[in-house]
């Protein structure tokens, strides 16, 4: 009989509430968005002592990707020079909290 293979999957709210934990650890503020009638905004807005702001979308470590209205919501938001992060897993977290 062969051995079944469980693989541990992380799932997006796992990796939004660490990212919420961090954020509040810090002093900051990490406040969940919902845009009536705008798909693919932004999950969080983070408040981060200094003061920044940054928008924040989180994915799923594997599989989780960008939609296009996503992706979109980036790019503008970037082109008017406001922060946008893209938080996949710890490491994401370190980085957007040390930049």
């Amino acid at each position: 009989m062969a051995k079944l293979a469980f693989v541990k999957r992380v799932l997006e709210s796992t990796i939004e509430a660490e990212l919420k934990r961090r954020v509040e650890a810090t002093g900051g503020i990490c406040e969940k968005v919902r845009a009536i009638g705008r798909r693919g905004f932004f999950d969080r807005i983070i408040i981060l002592p200094g003061p920044r702001i940054i928008f924040c979308e989180v994915k799923r470590p594997r599989g989780g990707r960008v939609s296009e209205h996503q992706s979109e919501y980036a790019s503008r938001y970037e082109a008017l020079g406001v922060p946008v992060a893209i938080v996949r897993n710890r490491e994401d977290i370190d980085a957007l909290l040390k930049s």
